[in-house]
């Protein structure tokens, strides 16, 4: 009798599973959050109740402390994902009459183009490949020769790759220049330091989710008050006009159109969380000691970063494909996801890749764990060793 031959799958490590259960996000967002923020949005308050009316100041007061600003800058927030708030903010901060440096490498960079095409406001691209920072002379430069910028806008880490752009350096060109400088901060607030009393911009945008480890659902904008008051009929569309949300949060502490109530609360406690944790300075040390653990285990294995040490920033690391025709990615991935770890595919046009994330409610033994269900993988793709 013929018998059929059967192949043996490696035994699998335990699944990794998050507080609640689900799988562990390796991603740049949405992330993995604590059991506890997820537990305050459990209730439903109304948006003129003033509990909610005293939390949502809380909130933003904490968000301009966060930079240093208080005095100087306020917070303003936006309903929607980050692009939404983004998308406000070179909306409102570039006027009709003005011009727009962008200084792209990535695909943060190129959205935020094509959003100045929506809104027909002029701009220049000022363009770097994925694996290049931005260079603050070529700044310089372009600012020179072109005196109709009004307003120069960066990325402050690009999730296309997880590059780290030089921001203090950047902001000293602009300021120099005497333009006004637009900053996408949204996978680096609360992460890195952005220091509102050392860096001078007109504005800052990022998100509840991202490394405040809140849920997704809403943006925010902080932004020098005196850059804020001078948006006023800038804006190209009323639900996002930051200004307006501005005043109407000064007249009555109240939202224009209705909030993301839940959300909010989420991201209540996420910031008490972040404040226990001890605020950027521990965040980030968290979120670099995920990144060393999963760079040198990876490397180990026989994976090849895009990004230098120095260029890497601590929230998503991008890996080169391996050459090897039994790396598939869709398999990987779904026995990554078996194995209870949520990956990303690449995003880059210059190489072939895939990423994951340090970021969310995870730490160094999440770390060690998704190592191991790599490692685990490969030998179910047939990779013994390492990949090349």
């Amino acid at each position: 009798m013929n018998q059929t031959a059967t192949v043996q799958r490696p035994v699998s490590p335990r699944p990794a599973a998050s507080e609640t259960g689900d799988p562990l996000l390796l991603t740049p967002g949405p992330l993995t959050t604590s059991a506890s923020v997820k537990r305050a949005m459990l209730h439903d308050y109304g948006s003129r109740d003033h509990h909610f009316i005293d939390i949502n100041r809380r909130m933003l007061e904490r968000l301009v402390a966060i930079v240093n600003g208080q005095g100087s800058h306020v917070a303003v927030p936006m309903q929607g994902s980050g692009t939404f708030v983004v998308e406000a903010m070179l909306g409102c901060f570039v006027p009709p009459d003005g011009k727009l440096l962008l200084c792209i490498n990535g695909a943060y960079g190129k959205r935020m183009a094509k959003i100045c095409d929506y809104h027909r406001r002029a701009h220049v691209i000022l363009e770097f490949a994925e694996n290049e920072p931005v260079n603050p002379q070529a700044v310089a430069t372009a600012l020179a020769n072109d005196t109709d910028i009004t307003h120069v806008a960066v990325v402050h880490t690009e999730t296309t790759s997880g590059i780290l752009n030089p921001l203090e350096d950047i902001a000293a060109v602009v300021e120099n220049a005497g333009r006004g400088l637009l900053i996408d901060a949204m996978s680096a607030f609360g992460a890195i330091p952005l220091d509102a009393s050392k860096i001078r911009f007109d504005a800052a945008c990022a998100s509840s989710n991202k490394c405040l480890e809140g849920t997704p659902g809403m943006g925010f904008c902080i932004a020098r008050e005196e850059a804020l008051e001078k948006t006023k009929g800038n804006s190209p569309a009323l639900s996002l006009d930051l200004y307006d949300q501005w005043q109407a949060m000064l007249a009555n502490g109240q939202w224009r159109f209705t909030p993301p109530t839940h959300v909010i609360l989420a991201f209540d406690q996420a910031l008490d969380e972040f404040d226990l944790e001890g605020g950027v300075a521990g965040r980030g040390g968290r979120y670099r000691a995920n990144c060393e653990v999963l760079v040198s285990g990876m490397r180990e294995l026989g994976f090849r970063t895009l990004l230098p040490d120095e260029l890497q920033a601590p929230n998503i690391i991008t890996f080169h494909m391996p050459a090897d025709e039994r790396f598939v990615f869709e398999h990987f991935y779904d026995l990554m996801r078996e194995q209870g770890y949520v990956i990303y595919p690449g995003k880059l046009t210059v190489a072939d890749s895939f990423r994951m994330g340090c970021i969310g409610r995870l730490d160094q033994e999440d770390m060690h764990g998704a190592l191991a269900a790599v490692r685990h993988a490969l030998e179910t793709l047939g990779i013994s060793g390492t990949v090349s």
